[in-house]
C-alpha cells in the first residue's frame, strides 16, 4: 500500500519534470531511468585491497619481514624471558592503519613483567599465567625500535596468514642489533 502511494506520487512528478525539458534532455533522462538500475549488473565488486605492510628492517636496511597486514591483521613478538626462561608474547593489531599494542601474555610475574593498573585488563590464562587484554595503545608513528636479544632470548615475529602459521626469528638474523618494526602503506603502483 505504501509502495503504491509512493509510485502514485513519484510518477506524476517525474512525468511533469520530463515534459518540462526539451526533447533531447527528455530522451537522456529516459535512457538514464531505464539503464541506471542495470549500471552494475554482472560486475563483480572490486575487493577492498589494503597496501598496509608489516615490516621488520635492520639498521643496515636488510628486510627481515615484509608481509601484507591489512586492517584487522594481528601479530606477536614472541620471546623467552632472559631470567625465567619462559615465553612472553606482546601482541599487536593493525587497527584502521594504526599499529596498536593489543595484549600481552606473561606466564609469571618475573623481573620486568607485570600488569600496570589502568593499562589493560589482567585475566588468568588458566595455566598459572595471565593475559593483559585490551591494552589498545597506539604505537607512535606506526613504528618502534627493538634491540634484538640473543638466540637464548630468541625474539620472533609470529603471525597467521591464510591459515598458515608464520614465524621469523629476529635473533637468528640480527642478534644484538637494533631493528625497526613498522606498519607502512606501500605506494600505489604508478600509472604511465
Amino acid at each position: 500500500m505504501v509502495m503504491q502511494r509512493q509510485r502514485d506520487i513519484v510518477r506524476p512528478r517525474l512525468a511533469g519534470f520530463i515534459k518540462s525539458k526539451p526533447r533531447v534532455e527528455r530522451w537522456l533522462i529516459a535512457v538514464l531511468i531505464v539503464c541506471l538500475p542495470l549500471a552494475g549488473a554482472g560486475d563483480t565488486p572490486a575487493p577492498a585491497v589494503s597496501s598496509d605492510r608489516l615490516q621488520v628492517i635492520t639498521e643496515q636496511g636488510e628486510m627481515l619481514v615484509d608481509t601484507a597486514a591489512p586492517p584487522g591483521t594481528r601479530w606477536c613478538i614472541k620471546w623467552n624471558h632472559s631470567v625465567a626462561k619462559f615465553t612472553v608474547l606482546d601482541c599487536y593489531q593493525n587497527v584502521a592503519g594504526t599499529m596498536q599494542l593489543e595484549r600481552s601474555h606473561q606466564p609469571d610475574f618475573a623481573a620486568g613483567l607485570g600488569h600496570t593498573i589502568g593499562r589493560g585488563e589482567q585475566v588468568s590464562d588458566g595455566k598459572g599465567g595471565y593475559w593483559i587484554n585490551a591494552i589498545n595503545e597506539p604505537v607512535a608513528n606506526n613504528r618502534y625500535a627493538l634491540r634484538v636479544g640473543s638466540t637464548d632470548v630468541d625474539h620472533r615475529v609470529v603471525w597467521q596468514y591464510d591459515e598458515h602459521y608464520n614465524e621469523v626469528s629476529l635473533s637468528a638474523h640480527a642478534s644484538g642489533q637494533r631493528v625497526i618494526l613498522q606498519i607502512i602503506q606501500a605506494a600505489p603502483p604508478s600509472v604511465n
